[in-house]
């Protein structure tokens, strides 16, 4: 332990030394108890500045007063602001009972232990901040997948529902006069149970073992002819490999727009184009449905497409056509932004 001596000459006696050794001692002991137990390691450290006091020969324990202060400072760090709080009060208090003597100047030291304390404060604040963020972050994230896996509960089975629904109708209708169109409108309905039940069973597995492969893609829009409506394609540009969640992203939008169609626009067509661009890609559903008749009541299938294209940087659109029927647009960016 080292001491600032303000000697007048000579040599520290026995007893100097001893107070030394005991300080030492002290200083030794806190530091082991600070990060287990601070209040009673800053006890043993508050102890040094009496003893220190006890020295024959003329002396200002600076060392002391800097061991104090670091021991607040790595209190005010660390522990609870309440513990931290009660070691701020105590080290004054002792510090001011031992400086009553001491000349003005001396409660500089108080001064400085209080500005330890404020940065070991700083410190412990911008370590919770960070503790907080990285908690809030993970929160977040949770709570992102939870909407994507509802996304894709969502479309996957409202796409499926609507084309059995429609296929049961239709073969409901002509069972009796045509039932050989029956049995392929049924035919579709097992198809679409079978996708529903293996989009269902996927989702089930991600949540269980985590995120599998994304499914569906451009090159998979064939299967919106089992929707029971026309659906005319273009393709625009040289077909390229897209990002997976850019690809997937596409023709989701695409398959709820198409059955968004098959339930609400009273038409038995619509057109599909699919625009490679250079930095994005672009795809648009038109239909001439009663879509541009009425007004537009927004639900989670258009919230969905809007969100698949946000979350990626895209832009999305949706309303009716001047004349009648309804269009569905967005573009989304080859790139992340």
């Amino acid at each position: 332990m080292l001491v600032v001596v303000l000697s007048r000459g000579g040599s520290p006696a026995g007893s100097d030394l001893a107070v030394l050794a005991v300080t030492t001692v002290l200083v030794v002991a806190g530091g082991a108890l600070l990060d287990r137990r601070p209040l009673p390691g800053l006890a043993f450290l508050l102890v040094t500045l009496p003893v220190g006091g006890l020295l024959s020969v003329g002396v200002l324990p600076f060392a002391q007063f800097a061991v104090v202060a670091f021991g607040l400072y790595r209190i005010a760090a660390t522990a609870a602001r309440r513990v931290s709080s009660i070691a701020l009060a105590a080290a004054a208090g002792v510090e001011i009972l031992c400086l009553l003597s001491a000349p003005p100047v001396s409660f500089v030291l108080v001064l400085v232990t209080v500005i330890a304390w404020l940065l070991g404060r700083a410190v412990g604040q911008a370590g919770e901040h960070a503790a907080a963020r990285v908690g809030w972050t993970a929160a977040q994230a949770v709570a992102d997948e939870r909407l994507r896996i509802s996304r894709e509960l969502h479309d996957t089975v409202a796409h499926s529902i609507g084309v059995i629904a429609f296929q049961a109708g239709a073969a409901r209708r002509v069972i009796g006069t045509r039932p050989e169109e029956a049995a392929r409108a049924l035919g579709e309905i097992e198809t679409a149970g079978r996708e529903v039940l293996t989009g269902l069973r996927r989702m089930l597995v991600a949540l269980r073992d985590g995120d599998p492969a994304p499914s569906g893609g451009l090159a998979d829009l064939s299967r919106l002819a089992s929707t029971g409506v026309r659906v005319e394609f273009r393709e625009l540009g040289a077909r390229r490999t897209l990002p997976p969640e850019v690809d997937m992203a596409a023709y989701r939008i695409i398959q709820e727009a198409v059955t968004n169609v098959a339930r609400h626009a009273a038409t038995g067509s619509c057109a599909v184009t699919v625009d490679y661009r250079e930095a994005e890609v672009a795809v648009e559903v038109v239909d001439g449905g009663r879509g541009g008749r009425g007004p537009v009541v927004p639900g989670f299938g258009l919230a969905g497409m809007r969100e698949r294209a946000t979350l990626l940087g895209g832009v999305f659109t949706a309303g009716p056509v001047p004349g009648g029927g309804f269009r569905v647009a967005a573009s989304l960016p080859v790139e992340a932004r």
